[in-house]
Protein backbone atom coordinates (compact mmCIF):
# COMPACT_ATOMS: atom_id res chain seq x y z
CA UNK A 1 0.00 0.00 0.00
CA UNK A 2 1.22 3.63 -0.96
CA UNK A 3 2.33 6.20 1.24
CA UNK A 4 -0.50 8.16 -0.58
CA UNK A 5 -3.19 5.56 0.06
CA UNK A 6 -2.35 5.22 3.72
CA UNK A 7 -1.56 8.84 4.04
CA UNK A 8 -5.54 9.27 2.52
CA UNK A 9 -7.27 6.65 4.49
CA UNK A 10 -6.02 7.89 7.80
CA UNK A 11 -7.35 11.51 7.38
CA UNK A 12 -10.56 10.07 6.09
CA UNK A 13 -10.35 8.29 9.25
CA UNK A 14 -9.87 10.89 11.38
CA UNK A 15 -12.52 13.27 9.69
CA UNK A 16 -15.25 10.35 10.56
CA UNK A 17 -13.74 9.76 13.94
CA UNK A 18 -14.18 13.78 14.73
CA UNK A 19 -17.65 13.64 13.24
CA UNK A 20 -18.64 10.74 14.80
CA UNK A 21 -17.80 12.23 18.05
CA UNK A 22 -19.86 15.22 17.34
CA UNK A 23 -22.52 13.63 16.25
CA UNK A 24 -22.75 11.13 19.65
CA UNK A 25 -22.55 14.52 20.86
CA UNK A 26 -25.41 16.33 19.27
CA UNK A 27 -27.71 12.95 19.63
CA UNK A 28 -27.10 12.91 23.02
CA UNK A 29 -27.79 16.48 23.70
CA UNK A 30 -30.47 16.93 21.24
CA UNK A 31 -32.36 13.01 23.27
CA UNK A 32 -31.55 15.17 26.30
CA UNK A 33 -33.52 18.42 25.63
CA UNK A 34 -36.21 16.44 23.84
CA UNK A 35 -36.82 14.42 26.95
CA UNK A 36 -36.45 17.44 29.35
CA UNK A 37 -39.36 18.86 27.84
CA UNK A 38 -41.44 16.30 28.11
CA UNK A 39 -41.01 15.67 31.56
CA UNK A 40 -41.05 19.49 32.17
CA UNK A 41 -44.68 18.93 30.30
CA UNK A 42 -45.42 16.10 32.51
CA UNK A 43 -44.54 17.92 35.72
CA UNK A 44 -46.35 21.03 34.56
CA UNK A 45 -49.62 18.61 34.39
CA UNK A 46 -49.37 17.18 37.73
CA UNK A 47 -48.98 20.35 39.22
CA UNK A 48 -52.51 21.73 37.25
CA UNK A 49 -53.79 18.43 38.61
CA UNK A 50 -52.63 18.45 42.21
CA UNK A 51 -53.96 21.97 42.64
CA UNK A 52 -57.33 20.21 41.37
CA UNK A 53 -57.59 16.96 43.46
CA UNK A 54 -59.07 16.63 47.07
CA UNK A 55 -58.86 14.48 50.18
CA UNK A 56 -61.37 13.93 52.46
CA UNK A 57 -61.49 12.60 56.10
CA UNK A 58 -61.63 9.31 54.80
CA UNK A 59 -59.01 9.61 52.47
CA UNK A 60 -60.98 9.33 49.20
CA UNK A 61 -59.39 11.18 46.28
CA UNK A 62 -61.95 13.90 44.77
CA UNK A 63 -60.83 15.42 41.12
CA UNK A 64 -62.36 18.57 41.34
CA UNK A 65 -61.98 18.99 37.34
CA UNK A 66 -60.71 16.58 35.27
CA UNK A 67 -62.78 17.15 32.19
CA UNK A 68 -60.05 20.13 31.80
CA UNK A 69 -57.40 17.33 31.96
CA UNK A 70 -58.64 16.06 28.07
CA UNK A 71 -57.20 19.62 27.25
CA UNK A 72 -53.77 18.26 27.44
CA UNK A 73 -51.56 17.59 24.44
CA UNK A 74 -50.00 14.32 24.46
CA UNK A 75 -50.37 13.47 28.38
CA UNK A 76 -51.97 11.28 29.51
CA UNK A 77 -53.52 10.63 33.17
CA UNK A 78 -54.28 7.74 35.71
CA UNK A 79 -55.34 8.57 39.55
CA UNK A 80 -55.46 5.49 41.43
CA UNK A 81 -56.88 5.51 44.07
CA UNK A 82 -55.31 3.97 48.07
CA UNK A 83 -57.03 0.18 47.01
CA UNK A 84 -55.37 0.48 44.03
CA UNK A 85 -58.18 1.19 41.93
CA UNK A 86 -58.59 3.17 38.73
CA UNK A 87 -60.04 6.30 40.20
CA UNK A 88 -60.35 8.76 37.21
CA UNK A 89 -58.44 8.99 33.74
CA UNK A 90 -57.97 10.81 30.68
CA UNK A 91 -60.51 9.94 27.45
CA UNK A 92 -57.84 8.92 25.57
CA UNK A 93 -56.81 5.82 27.74
CA UNK A 94 -60.21 5.61 29.69
CA UNK A 95 -60.88 1.93 28.15
CA UNK A 96 -57.28 1.15 29.81
CA UNK A 97 -57.28 -0.72 32.95
CA UNK A 98 -53.60 -1.34 33.76
CA UNK A 99 -50.95 1.18 35.14
CA UNK A 100 -49.53 3.20 32.33
CA UNK A 101 -46.04 2.03 34.32
CA UNK A 102 -46.56 -1.16 36.21
CA UNK A 103 -43.47 -1.24 37.34
CA UNK A 104 -43.28 2.58 38.86
CA UNK A 105 -46.70 1.94 39.96
CA UNK A 106 -45.29 0.93 43.26
CA UNK A 107 -43.05 3.53 43.62
CA UNK A 108 -42.97 5.73 47.12
CA UNK A 109 -41.02 8.61 45.51
CA UNK A 110 -41.54 10.59 42.52
CA UNK A 111 -40.22 8.07 39.37
CA UNK A 112 -39.58 9.13 35.61
CA UNK A 113 -39.62 5.91 33.32
CA UNK A 114 -40.07 4.62 29.75
CA UNK A 115 -42.90 2.40 29.04
CA UNK A 116 -43.93 0.59 26.43
CA UNK A 117 -47.76 -0.25 25.88
CA UNK A 118 -49.58 -1.75 22.87
CA UNK A 119 -46.15 -1.04 20.92
CA UNK A 120 -46.49 3.18 22.37
CA UNK A 121 -43.61 4.36 23.88
CA UNK A 122 -44.50 5.94 27.00
CA UNK A 123 -42.09 8.58 29.46
CA UNK A 124 -44.04 8.13 32.32
CA UNK A 125 -44.25 10.27 35.52
CA UNK A 126 -45.62 8.22 38.50
CA UNK A 127 -46.17 10.40 42.01
CA UNK A 128 -47.38 8.54 45.19
CA UNK A 129 -50.21 10.41 46.73
CA UNK A 130 -49.78 10.78 50.75
CA UNK A 131 -51.65 12.58 53.49
CA UNK A 132 -51.33 13.75 57.06
CA UNK A 133 -48.26 13.70 59.36
CA UNK A 134 -47.84 10.31 59.38
CA UNK A 135 -47.78 9.95 55.24
CA UNK A 136 -51.01 7.90 54.50
CA UNK A 137 -50.92 6.60 51.16
CA UNK A 138 -53.78 8.20 49.31
CA UNK A 139 -53.46 6.99 45.76
CA UNK A 140 -50.96 6.94 42.60
CA UNK A 141 -50.98 9.81 40.15
CA UNK A 142 -49.37 8.54 36.71
CA UNK A 143 -48.78 10.67 33.54
CA UNK A 144 -47.71 9.71 30.86
CA UNK A 145 -46.47 11.17 27.18
CA UNK A 146 -46.45 9.82 23.66
CA UNK A 147 -42.37 9.57 22.81
CA UNK A 148 -42.78 8.48 19.29
CA UNK A 149 -42.62 12.00 17.93
CA UNK A 150 -39.20 12.03 19.95
CA UNK A 151 -37.74 9.25 18.62
CA UNK A 152 -38.77 9.93 14.87
CA UNK A 153 -36.79 13.43 15.97
CA UNK A 154 -33.88 11.08 17.31
CA UNK A 155 -33.99 8.73 13.90
CA UNK A 156 -33.75 11.52 11.75
CA UNK A 157 -30.52 12.87 13.72
CA UNK A 158 -28.77 9.71 13.10
CA UNK A 159 -29.81 9.80 9.43
CA UNK A 160 -28.34 13.08 8.88
CA UNK A 161 -25.27 12.37 11.12
CA UNK A 162 -24.72 9.46 9.16
CA UNK A 163 -25.14 11.00 5.68
CA UNK A 164 -22.95 14.15 6.69
CA UNK A 165 -20.21 11.79 8.39
CA UNK A 166 -20.65 9.54 5.22
CA UNK A 167 -20.18 12.71 2.43
CA UNK A 168 -17.66 14.55 4.93
CA UNK A 169 -15.31 11.49 4.80
CA UNK A 170 -16.06 10.76 1.07
CA UNK A 171 -15.05 14.81 0.73
CA UNK A 172 -12.30 14.40 3.19
CA UNK A 173 -10.62 11.93 0.79
CA UNK A 174 -11.33 13.22 -2.55
CA UNK A 175 -9.53 16.45 -1.09
CA UNK A 176 -6.91 14.22 0.78
CA UNK A 177 -6.04 12.40 -2.03
CA UNK A 178 -5.19 15.14 -4.65
CA UNK A 179 -3.81 17.32 -2.04
CA UNK A 180 -1.27 14.62 -0.20
CA UNK A 181 -1.05 13.82 -4.50
CA UNK A 182 0.64 17.19 -4.79
CA UNK A 183 2.79 17.41 -1.90
CA UNK A 184 4.30 13.77 -2.57
CA UNK A 185 5.22 14.79 -6.24
CA UNK A 186 8.42 16.15 -5.56
CA UNK A 187 9.21 13.26 -3.12
CA UNK A 188 8.07 11.06 -6.63
CA UNK A 189 10.43 13.59 -8.83
CA UNK A 190 13.30 12.69 -6.18
CA UNK A 191 12.38 8.84 -6.81
CA UNK A 192 12.01 9.07 -10.65
CA UNK A 193 15.54 11.54 -10.95
CA UNK A 194 17.12 8.59 -8.64
CA UNK A 195 16.24 6.10 -10.93
CA UNK A 196 17.65 8.24 -14.18
CA UNK A 197 20.66 8.87 -12.48
CA UNK A 198 21.18 5.19 -12.13
CA UNK A 199 19.97 4.35 -15.46
CA UNK A 200 22.19 7.17 -17.06
CA UNK A 201 25.00 7.91 -14.41
CA UNK A 202 24.53 11.38 -15.18
CA UNK A 203 25.01 13.36 -11.67
CA UNK A 204 24.73 17.46 -12.92
CA UNK A 205 20.83 16.58 -12.60
CA UNK A 206 19.03 18.60 -10.11
CA UNK A 207 15.34 18.38 -9.02
CA UNK A 208 13.37 21.45 -9.86
CA UNK A 209 11.14 23.00 -6.74
CA UNK A 210 9.02 25.76 -6.97
CA UNK A 211 7.77 25.54 -3.11
CA UNK A 212 9.34 27.26 -0.03
CA UNK A 213 12.69 25.54 1.13
CA UNK A 214 11.58 25.67 4.70
CA UNK A 215 9.32 23.09 4.88
CA UNK A 216 10.13 19.60 5.08
CA UNK A 217 9.64 18.54 1.36
CA UNK A 218 12.34 21.81 0.40
CA UNK A 219 14.62 20.26 3.37
CA UNK A 220 14.73 16.90 1.37
CA UNK A 221 15.28 18.70 -2.20
CA UNK A 222 17.99 20.69 -0.68
CA UNK A 223 19.29 17.77 1.03
CA UNK A 224 19.03 15.28 -1.84
CA UNK A 225 20.95 18.28 -4.32
CA UNK A 226 23.45 18.76 -2.40
CA UNK A 227 23.86 14.80 -2.09
CA UNK A 228 23.86 14.89 -5.72
CA UNK A 229 26.60 18.26 -6.17
CA UNK A 230 28.76 16.17 -3.45
CA UNK A 231 28.44 12.64 -5.53
CA UNK A 232 29.19 14.46 -8.52
CA UNK A 233 32.81 15.91 -6.96
CA UNK A 234 33.66 13.10 -5.64
CA UNK A 235 33.06 11.08 -8.82
CA UNK A 236 35.27 14.06 -10.55
CA UNK A 237 37.67 14.04 -8.33
CA UNK A 238 37.87 10.33 -8.71
CA UNK A 239 38.19 10.80 -12.28
CA UNK A 240 40.49 13.29 -12.21
CA UNK A 241 42.55 11.21 -9.43
CA UNK A 242 42.45 7.99 -12.51
CA UNK A 243 43.94 10.07 -15.13
CA UNK A 244 46.33 11.77 -12.71
CA UNK A 245 47.34 8.50 -11.41
CA UNK A 246 47.84 7.14 -15.01
CA UNK A 247 49.69 10.11 -15.78
CA UNK A 248 52.15 10.03 -12.67
CA UNK A 249 52.59 6.32 -13.52
CA UNK A 250 53.39 6.46 -17.23
CA UNK A 251 56.64 8.26 -16.74
CA UNK A 252 58.35 6.55 -14.54
CA UNK A 253 57.52 3.11 -15.87
CA UNK A 254 58.41 4.36 -19.08
CA UNK A 255 62.15 5.73 -18.33
CA UNK A 256 62.06 2.50 -16.45
CA UNK A 257 61.16 0.57 -19.29
CA UNK A 258 63.26 2.12 -21.76
CA UNK A 259 66.56 2.36 -19.73
CA UNK A 260 66.02 -1.80 -19.12
CA UNK A 261 65.31 -2.28 -22.53
CA UNK A 262 68.72 -0.16 -23.45
CA UNK A 263 70.77 -2.29 -20.77
CA UNK A 264 69.89 -5.53 -22.62
CA UNK A 265 70.71 -4.17 -25.73
CA UNK A 266 73.92 -2.59 -24.61
CA UNK A 267 74.50 -5.87 -22.59
CA UNK A 268 76.23 -4.12 -19.47
CA UNK A 269 75.03 -2.25 -16.60
CA UNK A 270 75.15 1.09 -17.16
CA UNK A 271 75.57 3.47 -14.42
CA UNK A 272 73.32 6.50 -15.74
CA UNK A 273 70.94 4.02 -16.76
CA UNK A 274 71.00 2.52 -13.09
CA UNK A 275 70.85 6.17 -11.69
CA UNK A 276 67.67 6.83 -14.10
CA UNK A 277 65.98 3.43 -12.82
CA UNK A 278 66.68 4.79 -9.17
CA UNK A 279 65.30 7.49 -9.14
CA UNK A 280 62.40 6.79 -11.08
CA UNK A 281 61.53 3.89 -8.51
CA UNK A 282 61.95 6.67 -5.72
CA UNK A 283 58.96 8.49 -7.27
CA UNK A 284 57.13 5.60 -7.46
CA UNK A 285 57.55 5.03 -3.98
CA UNK A 286 56.91 8.54 -2.77
CA UNK A 287 53.74 8.30 -5.33
CA UNK A 288 52.26 4.69 -3.49
CA UNK A 289 53.44 6.31 0.01
CA UNK A 290 51.33 9.45 -0.57
CA UNK A 291 48.26 7.60 -1.96
CA UNK A 292 48.29 5.09 1.10
CA UNK A 293 48.58 8.44 3.30
CA UNK A 294 45.66 9.76 1.18
CA UNK A 295 43.88 7.02 1.99
CA UNK A 296 44.39 5.96 5.21
CA UNK A 297 43.04 9.82 5.65
CA UNK A 298 39.82 10.06 3.84
CA UNK A 299 39.48 6.77 5.98
CA UNK A 300 39.33 7.68 9.06
CA UNK A 301 42.53 4.79 9.79
CA UNK A 302 45.42 7.41 9.61
CA UNK A 303 46.85 7.37 13.39
CA UNK A 304 47.10 10.70 15.20
CA UNK A 305 49.26 10.35 18.44
CA UNK A 306 48.82 13.24 20.29
CA UNK A 307 51.11 14.06 23.09
CA UNK A 308 52.66 18.13 23.95
CA UNK A 309 54.34 19.71 21.55
CA UNK A 310 56.90 22.99 21.65
CA UNK A 311 56.11 24.19 18.24
CA UNK A 312 59.00 26.67 18.45
CA UNK A 313 61.51 23.75 18.67
CA UNK A 314 59.48 21.47 15.90
CA UNK A 315 60.17 24.51 13.85
CA UNK A 316 63.81 24.83 14.80
CA UNK A 317 64.31 21.40 13.48
CA UNK A 318 62.32 21.74 10.04
CA UNK A 319 64.59 25.02 9.43
CA UNK A 320 67.87 23.08 9.76
CA UNK A 321 66.74 20.19 8.01
CA UNK A 322 65.88 22.72 4.80
CA UNK A 323 68.66 25.14 4.92
CA UNK A 324 70.23 22.02 3.30
CA UNK A 325 67.51 21.73 0.55
CA UNK A 326 67.53 25.05 -0.14
CA UNK A 327 71.46 25.28 -0.48
CA UNK A 328 72.01 29.14 -1.93
CA UNK A 329 69.59 28.92 -4.21
CA UNK A 330 66.78 30.89 -1.87
CA UNK A 331 67.74 31.97 1.41
CA UNK A 332 65.47 30.69 4.01
CA UNK A 333 64.99 32.66 7.42
CA UNK A 334 62.82 33.07 10.43
CA UNK A 335 61.59 36.62 11.13
CA UNK A 336 59.65 36.07 14.23
CA UNK A 337 59.59 32.57 16.76
CA UNK A 338 57.58 32.24 20.29
CA UNK A 339 57.19 29.43 23.11
CA UNK A 340 54.27 27.93 21.75
CA UNK A 341 53.20 24.49 22.84
CA UNK A 342 49.99 22.60 21.22
CA UNK A 343 48.73 19.21 21.88
CA UNK A 344 49.29 17.35 18.90
CA UNK A 345 51.28 14.69 16.80
CA UNK A 346 54.91 16.08 16.15
CA UNK A 347 55.58 13.33 12.92
CA UNK A 348 52.72 14.86 11.23
CA UNK A 349 53.15 18.31 12.18
CA UNK A 350 56.62 18.37 10.87
CA UNK A 351 55.50 16.78 8.19
CA UNK A 352 53.47 19.16 7.64
CA UNK A 353 55.94 22.22 7.92
CA UNK A 354 58.15 20.20 5.73
CA UNK A 355 55.47 19.98 2.84
CA UNK A 356 54.93 23.62 3.20
CA UNK A 357 58.63 24.85 3.37
CA UNK A 358 59.65 21.87 0.70
CA UNK A 359 56.89 23.41 -1.81
CA UNK A 360 58.11 26.97 -0.67
CA UNK A 361 61.85 26.46 -1.74
CA UNK A 362 60.86 24.32 -5.07
CA UNK A 363 58.29 27.39 -6.88
CA UNK A 364 60.48 30.50 -5.86
CA UNK A 365 62.82 31.55 -7.88
CA UNK A 366 66.64 32.15 -7.65
CA UNK A 367 67.65 34.44 -4.96
CA UNK A 368 64.45 34.46 -3.25
CA UNK A 369 63.46 34.40 0.35
CA UNK A 370 61.40 32.34 2.12
CA UNK A 371 60.34 33.14 5.96
CA UNK A 372 59.46 31.03 8.59
CA UNK A 373 57.31 33.17 12.10
CA UNK A 374 55.97 31.85 14.80
CA UNK A 375 53.97 33.49 17.58
CA UNK A 376 50.58 33.45 19.82
CA UNK A 377 47.65 35.05 18.63
CA UNK A 378 44.70 34.96 21.31
CA UNK A 379 44.14 31.52 22.15
CA UNK A 380 45.77 29.67 19.27
CA UNK A 381 49.08 29.26 17.49
CA UNK A 382 49.75 31.11 14.53
CA UNK A 383 52.52 29.80 12.28
CA UNK A 384 53.44 31.23 8.38
CA UNK A 385 55.30 30.13 5.68
CA UNK A 386 55.98 33.10 3.39
CA UNK A 387 57.55 33.08 0.17
CA UNK A 388 58.19 35.64 -2.73
CA UNK A 389 57.80 33.40 -5.41
CA UNK A 390 55.55 33.99 -8.99
CA UNK A 391 52.19 32.94 -6.68
CA UNK A 392 49.42 30.90 -6.88
CA UNK A 393 46.52 32.24 -9.65
CA UNK A 394 43.87 32.97 -8.72
CA UNK A 395 41.40 30.58 -10.39
CA UNK A 396 43.70 27.93 -8.70
CA UNK A 397 42.96 29.43 -4.98
CA UNK A 398 39.89 27.42 -3.90
CA UNK A 399 40.75 24.01 -5.36
CA UNK A 400 44.91 23.82 -3.97
CA UNK A 401 44.02 21.15 -1.07
CA UNK A 402 42.26 19.10 -3.18
CA UNK A 403 44.28 16.05 -3.98
CA UNK A 404 46.17 15.65 -7.45
CA UNK A 405 45.95 19.37 -7.99
CA UNK A 406 48.81 21.24 -8.95
CA UNK A 407 48.11 25.35 -10.27
CA UNK A 408 51.20 24.96 -12.54
CA UNK A 409 49.55 22.31 -15.14
CA UNK A 410 51.45 23.23 -18.39
CA UNK A 411 54.87 22.57 -16.27
CA UNK A 412 57.22 19.99 -17.06
CA UNK A 413 56.91 17.58 -13.92
CA UNK A 414 60.81 17.17 -12.91
CA UNK A 415 61.73 14.00 -11.20
CA UNK A 416 61.67 15.73 -7.66
CA UNK A 417 58.43 17.09 -8.38
CA UNK A 418 55.49 16.38 -6.79
CA UNK A 419 52.09 14.91 -7.02
CA UNK A 420 49.46 17.24 -5.69
CA UNK A 421 49.02 15.08 -2.75
CA UNK A 422 51.06 17.01 -0.08
CA UNK A 423 48.63 20.07 0.84
CA UNK A 424 45.50 17.40 0.44
CA UNK A 425 47.66 15.50 3.34
CA UNK A 426 48.52 18.73 5.49
CA UNK A 427 44.90 20.01 5.34
CA UNK A 428 43.59 16.64 6.99
CA UNK A 429 46.15 17.03 9.53
CA UNK A 430 45.71 20.12 10.53
CA UNK A 431 42.02 19.63 10.42
CA UNK A 432 42.23 16.96 12.76
CA UNK A 433 44.35 18.83 15.04
CA UNK A 434 41.24 21.19 15.68
CA UNK A 435 43.06 23.85 13.53
CA UNK A 436 42.75 25.32 10.45
CA UNK A 437 45.18 26.33 7.55
CA UNK A 438 45.05 29.11 5.11
CA UNK A 439 46.73 30.72 2.05
CA UNK A 440 46.81 33.94 0.54
CA UNK A 441 48.47 34.70 -2.70
CA UNK A 442 48.50 37.18 -5.56
CA UNK A 443 50.54 36.75 -8.82
CA UNK A 444 54.02 37.86 -8.77
CA UNK A 445 54.19 38.54 -5.34
CA UNK A 446 54.52 35.57 -3.40
CA UNK A 447 52.43 33.33 -1.43
CA UNK A 448 51.06 33.12 2.60
CA UNK A 449 50.48 30.14 4.27
CA UNK A 450 48.78 30.53 7.66
CA UNK A 451 48.68 27.48 10.23
CA UNK A 452 46.56 28.17 13.17
CA UNK A 453 46.29 25.64 16.10
CA UNK A 454 44.85 25.35 19.63
CA UNK A 455 47.26 26.00 22.44
CA UNK A 456 47.60 23.81 25.10
CA UNK A 457 45.22 24.91 28.05
CA UNK A 458 47.90 26.12 30.35
CA UNK A 459 48.40 28.72 27.68
CA UNK A 460 45.59 30.19 26.70
CA UNK A 461 45.86 32.69 29.45
CA UNK A 462 48.74 34.39 28.10
CA UNK A 463 48.69 37.95 26.00
CA UNK A 464 48.88 37.13 22.29
CA UNK A 465 51.31 38.76 20.10
CA UNK A 466 49.98 41.58 17.84
CA UNK A 467 48.56 40.51 14.59
CA UNK A 468 51.65 41.23 11.48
Amino acid sequence: MSLRVRLTILYSALTGGILLLFGVLIYVLVSMLLINQVEDNLLQTFNDIIENTRVDSVGDLNVVTLPQLDLTANVYVQIWDANGRLHSSSAGISRLQQPLDPQGFQSRTPLYRDSYIQAAHLRVLTVPLVVGAERRSAGVIQLAANLNVVDAARTALLQIIAVIAIVSMTVAAVASWFTIGRALAPISAVTEMALNIARADDLSNRIPYQGTADDEIGQLITAFNDTLERLERLFTSQQRFLADVSHELRTPLTVVKGNVDLLRKMGCADEESLSSIEDEADRLSRLVGDLLLEAQAESGKLPLKFTDVELDTLLLDVYREMRILARDRVKLKVSQIDQVPVLGDPDRLKQVLINLVSNAIKYTPPGGEIILSLGKVGEQARLIVRDTGPGIPAEDMPHIFERFYRAEKSRTRSKAGGFGLGLSIAYWIITNHGGQIEVASQEGEGTTFCIWLPLLRSQRSESSIPSE
